[in-house]
């Protein structure tokens, strides 16, 4: 038997598995209600539209929908693209770049390879979307991890741990943040807090990377949404965004807005990955845009994923221990839990809620300084609002269970910060 693990090179020891892939695989099959990965309710999907567009698409524009494209993207489609960013609000400058990735997860991975070199240092939300903090883990940086609160990042620490990093010697590549719909807490950064990142980004020459997959859902009126892209005076902010909450994951297609020149750098760092994304899945998503039905399944599943997260809301008010803590999302797919204890671990209480027949993500993997053990993502686009309902039942009562006799007190992510 040949010995691989002799020949594979180091970074394979930082391939983590993901933590949402793996819960995936032991729920595949089996009654469990998933509050785990985000997934997006299946009767969201257009599938009759997009089953029509499919076939048109093959037929009339197979010579080219078939054949290999260009690695930034189907020229036309890349165009739809920034017609449609711009009637969202979204700002693209006449400096700026549009690439099509495989889903917006290859671009974390290829701004991973492009600006992140062995012991840089990348600035981060505490807590923050897993599977950035693994594509960013293969470039061995240091992480720096800001606090959240009800209005998002805290800004005010952000620059105080920017001048400590400036003062160390520590060389930041780039501040990654979800302004919008936060993942995993579901919360959304302030105007106020979105001008003041700015300014710290100018005053310290830093480059902002912003992560917007879930803008598209925000469901409290008197929320301010602006993309920092849009905000963005001095071409500091590189954009990215995905179909796959608002149209279907499956089709694997997600982009990136920046500076040409970056935009350049990491389409030649694709080449090498997978030459370009789907030409067929780019014609679809293209054909969906032009005739409205993207626009129709965001009103859709804004509407129903309203509902679901009224119902999250109030089965943990009614539920969950008292003196846990989570903000309330404004938008998104997820919110995420506090216990009030240090000395509960949910990872470890994951294979008892399973047993029970309940799923979720435990929260450690989304803090960058190793904390949040006492933490849940909770996600409730999937689940029916009686199956989200059930679901905290079950997990109250198992957290109930093992925090009886423990001392108890309220904990946010400050307080994770702080320690």
């Amino acid at each position: 038997m040949v010995r691989y693990e002799r020949l594979l090179a180091d970074r394979a020891e930082l391939f983590r598995a993901s933590e949402v892939r793996e819960l995936l695989k032991l729920t595949e099959g089996r009654k469990i209600i998933s509050l785990a990965g985000g997934l997006p309710d299946p009767h969201v999907f257009p599938k009759e539209e997009l089953a029509e567009i499919a076939k048109e698409v093959i037929l009339e524009h197979g010579d080219k929908a078939l054949q290999y494209s260009p690695t930034a993207g189907v020229t036309e489609f890349r165009e739809e693209l920034r017609k449609f960013m711009i009637s969202k609000g979204v700002k693209v400058n006449d400096d700026d770049s549009i690439m099509v990735t495989t889903g917006s997860q290859q671009a974390l991975d290829l701004l991973s390879r492009t600006f992140i070199q062995k012991y840089d240092e990348v600035i981060v939300e505490l807590p923050t979307y897993l599977a950035a903090l693994n594509a960013f883990r293969l470039s061995r940086p240091g992480f720096t991890g800001i606090p959240i609160d009800e209005n998002g990042m805290r800004t005010d620490i952000l620059e105080e741990e920017v001048k400590r990093l400036i003062w160390l010697g520590r060389k930041i590549k780039f501040i990654y943040t979800i302004p919008v719909a936060h993942n995993p807490s579901g919360v959304t950064m302030s105007i106020d807090r979105k001008k003041h990142l700015l300014e710290i980004a100018s005053k310290y020459d830093l480059v902002i990377v912003e992560d917007d997959p879930y803008s598209f859902f925000v469901y409290d009126e008197n929320v301010d949404v602006t993309p920092l892209k849009t905000l963005d005076k001095e071409g500091r902010v590189i954009y990215l965004s995905t179909f796959s909450k608002i149209l279907a994951p499956g089709l694997r297609i997600g982009w990136v807005i920046g500076n040409k020149y970056v935009i350049d750098v990491m389409e030649r760092a694709k080449q090498t990955a997978d030459l370009h994304s789907s030409t067929l899945t780019q014609y679809i998503a293209m054909e969906a845009i032009r005739r409205g039905v993207v626009n129709k399944t965001i009103e859709k599943a804004k509407k129903l994923y309203r509902v679901k997260r009224d119902a999250m809301m109030q089965a943990l008010e009614e539920y969950m221990v008292e003196g846990a803590w989570w903000p309330r999302p404004v938008g998104g797919l997820f919110v995420m839990v506090f216990l009030p204890s240090y000395d509960i671990d949910t990872k470890k209480l994951l294979r008892e809620a399973l047993n029970a027949g309940v799923a979720y993500v435990p929260g450690s993997s989304f803090f960058a300084n190793g904390t949040g053990w006492n933490t849940m993502r909770l996600n409730f686009s999937y689940p029916s609002p009686d199956e989200i309902r059930e679901g905290v039942r079950i997990l109250s009562d198992i957290i109930k269970k093992h925090l009886k006799g423990k001392p108890q007190k309220t904990i946010k992510p400050e307080h994770i910060y702080q320690a």
